[in-house]
C-alpha cells in the first residue's frame, strides 16, 4: 500500500511539472496584502514577529512568510502563527508540509487527524490537527492549504486542486497556515486543542485578505 502511494505521488508530481510547463509562465493573481500587514491583534491575543533565518527563507524559496507569537496575559499559554503565501508554484517549488518539516527539526507525531472547524464566521475549513513531541515537550498542531477560498488538510489535494485551478484559472498562488500552541506539563489535550481551535477560528476569516480567493 505504501509503495503504491508512494508512485502515486510521484506520477502526481510528475504530471503537475510537465503540465504547469506548458502553461504560460506568469500567474493571473487578485492583489492581496502583504503578510507584514497581517494585524498584531487578534480577538485580545497580542502578536509579535519572530525573526525568519536566511536558511529557513531558502528552504522555503520563493513567496511572502510571517512567523508571529501571539500571547494573551501571562497564565495563558501562547500560541504562534506561521503563514506562508507562494505566488506562484510553476517552477517546481511547492508548499513544504509540516509532516516533512517537523520531523527535520526533531519533532515526532504522537497523533494526527483530519477535522472540520468552523471560523468565527461560520464558514467550515478543513484542517489537520497533530500532537507533537520532542522529548518531554508537546505541542498541538493545527494546519491547512489555502487557496482561491478553499481550505484542505492534504499536501496531495492541494496538490490534486492546484493542478485543476492551474488549467481553469492560470493560477498555482497559495499558502499554508499553521498554528502550534504548547502542551504544558500536566495540562490536558482537550485544553490545548480549545486554545488552538479558538484562536484558529478568529484568525481564519483574515486569511483571504492576504491569500487571495
Amino acid at each position: 500500500m505504501k509503495s503504491l502511494r508512494f508512485w502515486a505521488v510521484v506520477l502526481l508530481l510528475a504530471g503537475t511539472v510537465v503540465l504547469l510547463h506548458s502553461r504560460p509562465n506568469i500567474d493571473r493573481n487578485p492583489p492581496s496584502e502583504p503578510l507584514s500587514q497581517f494585524p498584531n491583534l487578534v480577538a485580545g491575543w497580542v502578536g509579535s514577529d519572530q525573526e525568519i533565518d536566511q536558511e529557513t527563507r531558502d528552504v522555503l524559496g520563493t513567496g511572502d512568510f510571517l512567523a508571529r507569537l501571539y500571547t494573551q496575559g501571562p497564565k495563558m499559554a501562547p500560541v504562534s502563527l506561521f503563514i506562508g503565501y507562494f505566488p506562484s508554484q510553476r517552477t517546481g517549488q511547492t508548499i513544504h508540509s509540516p509532516k516533512h518539516c517537523l520531523p527535520g527539526a526533531g519533532w515526532v507525531f504522537e497523533s494526527s487527524d483530519a477535522v472540520d472547524l468552523i471560523d468565527a464566521n461560520g464558514k467550515r475549513h478543513r484542517v489537520g490537527e497533530y500532537v507533537i513531541a520532542n522529548g518531554e515537550s508537546k505541542q498541538f498542531v493545527i494546519y491547512w492549504y489555502q487557496a482561491h477560498g478553499r481550505s484542505v488538510a492534504s499536501e496531495y489535494a492541494a496538490k490534486i486542486y492546484m493542478v485543476a485551478d492551474a488549467m481553469r484559472l492560470n493560477r498555482t498562488d497559495g499558502a499554508l497556515v499553521r498554528v502550534i500552541t504548547p502542551i504544558a506539563p500536566g495540562e490536558d489535550l482537550t485544553a490545548a486543542r480549545k486554545r488552538a481551535e479558538a484562536f484558529t477560528g478568529q484568525l481564519a476569516p483574515l486569511v483571504p485578505r492576504f491569500v487571495p480567493d
